[in-house]
């Protein structure tokens, strides 16, 4: 793939602490167009500035919109390595395919982001916790209505310095439960990475925040039993001894950290377990005290562990309030393969 680089004249000023989330943007940001029976064209790199669409853009309209969230780490030895960004591109691809959008070469999507993360280099920050977060998202711009299979869309990809996602940092986080909407159901996109499925949650999201919670953990949408995910993360308990989580049938999203925590468990010889888990299951842990440790995992949050959870108008404490053995061990060592800070005997690191 030939990609045009058009450097900026204008270079935005560095934040240089309170980076929060998603707050401020790099210099440059990549651009790819796609048309149907020519396929993907005109990669480029150019300032990061506004983009222009047509009113009738199908993502305006219709929803076909599908994204990635991935990091860019600065090691303690100056140099940048990616983690996993192999699985972004693949499930990406699977998102896509739901939503009926164009697929991208899996070596096209390695590209561009290697050669805009070179371009903005300066602005991978080596502050502790921080990372450069990389936007990669796909949306459907054809100029007419009516619901119909896309022709055209439009790949892009931004960046922005990073701290932590929650306030809380590694703190424990308070979770509310709902019971009255629902994400997803199995059939529908609740496995894709779009936006429409982050937009659904919007209402039970604003309703927990009211009520002093930071996130909202779904219950499945079909029977309203089985615990699904957090708003932002997959979900693990440790119960009796057990580390379990929510099976992948299709309503959740299959999170990179998610198998990244399943596959460094096992190989530190913990048993993990992947089935349903009732929500009655759940409030019996924890009344009599078995549900030992529980955490959310993203991409954005690395681990992050859960202390409270509010539910039918209780609210349950977990581990005192605290982060728990398997939550510390997970948190230090997927950080510290992130960062360079351990050996990656997995093989997930990517050096730019």
């Amino acid at each position: 793939m030939n990609i045009s680089i058009t450097k900026t004249t204008n270079p935005i000023e560095k934040p240089t602490k309170d980076l929060g989330f998603g707050k401020y943007f790099t210099d440059h940001m990549f651009i790819m167009d796609y048309v149907a029976g020519e396929g993907w064209k005109d990669a480029r790199i150019v300032p990061f500035a506004p983009i222009s669409l047509h009113p009738a853009a199908t993502v305006f309209h219709y929803g076909a919109e599908v994204f990635e969230g991935l990091k860019a780490y600065r090691r303690a030895d100056g140099e940048i390595q990616f983690f996993r960004p192999i699985e972004n591109a693949r499930r990406i691809n699977n998102s896509a395919e739901r939503i009926r959008l164009p697929q991208i070469p899996e070596e096209d999507f390695m590209q561009a982001l290697t050669e805009l993360v070179k371009l903005d280099a300066d602005w991978v920050p080596s502050g502790n916790g921080e990372s450069l977060y990389l936007r990669p998202f796909l949306f459907g711009t054809d100029d007419a209505l009516g619901l119909h299979s896309i022709k055209k869309a439009r790949f892009m990809i931004i960046c922005s310095p990073s701290g932590s996602y929650y306030k809380e940092g590694i703190n424990p986080v308070k979770i509310m439960i709902e019971d009255e909407d629902v994400r997803a159901v199995r059939g529908g996109t609740g496995y894709a990475k779009c936006g429409g499925n982050y937009a659904a949650s919007n209402r039970a999201g604003e309703k927990a925040a009211e009520k002093g919670f930071t996130q909202v953990l779904w219950l499945d949408g079909v029977d309203r039993k089985y615990i699904e995910e957090v708003g932002a993360m997959n979900v693990m308990f440790k119960i009796g001894g057990e580390i379990v989580t929510p099976s992948l049938e299709g309503s959740i999203l299959p999170g990179i950290t998610r198998k990244s925590c399943i596959e460094l468990l096992r190989a530190k010889g913990f048993s993990v377990t992947e089935r349903k888990i009732s929500i009655d299951e759940l409030c019996a842990a924890m009344e009599n005290g078995t549900l030992e440790e529980a955490w959310g995992c993203g991409t954005a949050a690395v681990v992050s562990p859960i202390g409270q959870l509010y539910y039918d108008g209780k609210t349950y404490t977990i581990n005192n309030n605290e982060i728990g053995a398997v939550t510390q061990l997970l948190y230090d060592n997927l950080t510290g393969i992130q960062w360079g800070r351990l050996e990656d005997t997995f093989g997930w690191t990517v050096r730019l």
